[in-house]
């Protein structure tokens, strides 16, 4: 037999360029779609319309298409669906964890800040009675210490009428308890009637050593903080900790001053302190997380799970949590929008939010024996320890917030 000879490769055709598009204008390769092949240089600049620009925001920062929807229910109802989803393999169909973590913490404590407020006049007293210690003359200071003994005396009058209409209702021990609660308060009222007094003494000393020296009145006198048994001074006392550098040392002082400069604002405006702490709050929750995710591998290690698989959790739990407070926002607003003076739709308001903190730690714990997939016991006895652990964590976080909300104010 005669071999057929074997015919040449033909060379593969050209990709051809898709109509409409045109050559690269980074390198003049004719262009097959979004992208040039060449170079990868985008076929769409920031020259064109805003909407579109606004779109492609939405869409490559929080995936904002079918996807969250499809996302957010399975989120709030369905523990530990996400994750299961996810570590299965089925991601194209869901919002990433890491973008709806970020996406829903952002949001949440966004809207915190425009929901949440301490209220007018609800100021944060970090140092005595406002009214004293604002007065520039001493007359003004005698007419705020006047007048806070009258409201000091009033409401403690307020407390023993209604003691001791209870102690008349009734014999015996009834009797015997208003005269303990009246012993109270009047001792509660001696107390506060001499916090008073010296604070007033306290402020007239001062003007009066001003006026005499020939200097304006003195700022009010904002609390001090205090360490090693002394107010605080950047000079006279200052932080010192022996195992830490001078430069560290330095930077420690430099922030303790600015939180005792911002207690005066704070005093004036609470809502700043309010604004300061949640906007630190996702920050805190970023460092949080992977710490969380490090305690769920302790606590199953011999499920050999890779520390990702640990880290998917963590984000899906934190951003459900994220997603309930803001829930918890968002109510809260309506019912004081809506329903300003209670009746049925304060009550109906009331009832969800009661029903979203209940259905806070009954879904972690629903979402941590749905994904490990461990009997009842053992669950149980990991979520204790897991959210012991996690509530000390927080509570340090929180401190932390609070501290870096004065600092950065």
């Amino acid at each position: 037999m005669t071999a057929t000879p074997a015919l040449p490769d033909s060379p593969s055709p050209s990709p051809e360029p898709a109509p409409g598009l045109g050559n690269c204008a980074n390198c003049g390769t004719p262009l097959l779609g979004e992208h040039c092949y060449a170079c990868g240089q985008p076929v769409k600049g920031l020259v064109r319309h805003f909407s579109s620009l606004i779109g492609d925001v939405l869409d490559s920062v929080f995936e904002w298409d079918g996807r969250l929807p499809r996302t957010l229910w399975p989120l709030l109802g369905k523990p530990g669906y996400l994750s299961n989803e996810y570590l299965a393999g089925r991601r194209i169909r869901y919002v990433s964890p890491f973008r709806l973590f970020f996406f829903l913490a952002v949001l949440t404590f966004f809207v915190g800040k425009l929901t949440v407020s301490f209220g007018e006049g609800g100021g944060v007293n970090f140092g005595g009675d406002n009214a004293i210690e604002t007065a520039l003359t001493v007359a003004d200071v005698e007419q705020a210490r006047d007048a806070a003994l009258a409201e000091l005396a009033a409401t403690t009058a307020a407390i023993e009428a209604g003691t001791a209409a209870a102690g008349t209702a009734a014999e015996g021990p009834g009797q015997a308890g208003a005269d303990v609660a009246r012993r109270a308060s009047e001792a509660a009222l001696r107390s506060g009637e001499a916090a008073i007094r010296a604070q007033a003494d306290s402020r007239i000393r001062r003007l009066r050593e001003a006026q005499a020296a020939g200097q304006p009145p003195p700022p009010p006198n904002v609390a001090r903080l205090r360490f090693d048994d002394g107010d605080w001074d950047a000079e006279k006392n200052p932080i010192a900790v022996t195992w830490l550098p001078g430069f560290a040392n330095d930077w420690l002082n430099q922030q303790v001053g600015r939180v005792q400069k911002n207690i005066p604002r704070v005093q004036e405006d609470p809502d700043l302190f309010k604004d300061a702490m949640l906007g630190a709050v996702p920050s805190t929750l970023f460092v949080l997380l992977p710490v969380f995710a490090l305690m769920l591998k302790v606590l199953y290690v011999f499920k050999r799970r890779l520390y990702m698989e640990h880290l998917i959790v963590a984000l899906h739990s934190h951003a459900f949590l994220c997603l309930a407070v803001l829930l918890l926002f968002v109510l809260s607003a309506l019912d004081h929008w809506l329903a300003p003076d209670g009746g049925w739709r304060g009550v109906v308001f009331k009832l969800l939010e009661a029903a979203l903190w209940i259905w806070m730690p009954l879904y972690l714990l629903l979402m941590q024996k749905r994904v490990y997939r461990q009997g009842w016991p053992m669950t149980l006895l990991k979520y204790a320890v897991l959210g012991w652990c996690y509530v000390v964590l927080l509570s340090f976080g929180a401190a932390f917030t609070a501290l870096a909300g004065l600092v950065w104010m």
